[in-house]
């Protein structure tokens, strides 16, 4: 049986020769192709420049030090997302101020972060998730310094806006089944070059004019950026491609059993993920665990869009967006070379299997 896997990298011929010159080269460290991979994401979302780092984690964790966010600061995000975010804000000492989302979209809901916000709120992390923009008009109104995290959704838009553009930071990820990927690594973006100065500060120690304690070794090497760069140069290939399995997902998959993505008004869809919203309602954590094991034992690997939402490793009350999709969200598979017919495939298992 053939397996059709949740995530797999996108790599081909031309990433091969990029690494494959950088290993002849001799130059496998942080180099000139950093800075080239550098100005490359920057151009491509529309900003005055970057700073490559070792993971979108780090990223996040120097974005919020660039700022000055610490002890006795605030930061707010979303329940319904991986870790990362968590884990920058502990790491520099500031408070998670922990919201609930938006129930058709996914994404932070601008209201609740209203709610939240205090004089000690410093920056809310705004992560756009898979692949679709959060209401960034609505939160920019806010009137709250906004870090995005582009890690899913490289490439759309809110409102004509390149996403990674109207925040005073962007993060980017490029884990191994990443939008674009250098196996791993991340970037820290912004039209500020002096936080942007503060950053390269931090990203490293060796060299520098003075002792920082606060400056650590994360830096990427000129390996990873090289696939970066040849990545980038085919990732709007890669959204075409996607988006032209979404359409197959939505032809194949009957609204009245998976409700399928929503894209509001103003905002485009690049499809990182996905995430059908199961119409039969919720599944116990037995249920959901038994439906995922019956597609992987057909050959189709799913998953839940987000491993656990945070508010329910913090125990933390009222959150019903997050915790209902929690109960119905399910992940199917899409990326480049996923074929059409594989999409076909899937969409039979998971009406066969949903009993």
């Amino acid at each position: 049986m053939t397996m059709i896997p949740h995530s797999k990298p996108s790599l081909g011929q031309d990433d091969i020769r990029a690494a494959t010159e950088i290993l002849r080269s001799g130059q496998i460290a942080e180099g000139p192709i950093v800075g080239q991979f550098e100005r490359g994401m920057a151009a491509y979302i529309g900003v005055q420049g970057g700073v490559a780092v070792s993971s979108g984690t780090v990223a996040l964790e120097l974005a919020l030090r660039a700022m000055g966010v610490g002890h006795g600061d605030n930061v707010i995000l979303p329940s319904y997302v991986c870790s990362a975010p968590w884990l920058a804000v502990q790491r520099v000492g500031a408070q998670a101020r922990i919201v609930d989302i938006d129930p058709t979209t996914y994404n932070l809901d601008p209201q609740k972060v209203r709610k939240a916000r205090t004089s000690r709120t410093r920056a809310v992390i705004v992560p756009h998730l898979f692949g679709l923009p959060a209401d960034l008009t609505a939160l920019q109104s806010l009137g709250i310094p906004l870090i995005e995290d582009c890690a899913q959704t490289l490439g759309a838009t809110e409102q004509g806006r390149a996403v990674g553009s109207v925040g005073l930071l962007t993060v980017c990820s490029f884990y191994a089944t990443k939008l674009l990927c250098t196996g791993e690594g991340g970037m820290v973006l912004s039209n500020d070059d002096a936080l942007l100065e503060r950053v390269r500060a931090l990203r490293e120690y060796d060299q520098a004019p003075s002792l920082n304690a606060a400056a650590f070794n994360c830096k990427m090497t000129d390996l990873q950026a090289a696939i970066g760069v040849s990545q980038l140069n085919q990732l709007g290939e890669f959204l075409e491609k996607r988006a032209a399995l979404a359409a197959v997902y939505h032809e194949s998959l009957p609204v009245e059993l998976f409700a399928p993505p929503a894209v509001p008004a103003g905002r485009t869809h690049v499809y990182y993920r996905f995430i059908v919203r199961l119409q039969q309602g919720a599944l116990s954590s037995d249920e959901c665990t038994a439906y995922l094991s019956r597609m992987a034992h057909r050959g189709l690997q799913c998953r839940k869009p987000v491993f656990r939402p945070l508010h329910r490793y913090l125990e933390l009350p009222d959150f019903p967006a997050s915790d209902e999709a929690d109960d119905v969200a399910i992940s199917l598979p899409i990326y480049p070379s996923l074929s059409e017919d594989q999409v076909r495939l899937a969409s039979q298992i998971l009406q066969e299997e949903l009993r």
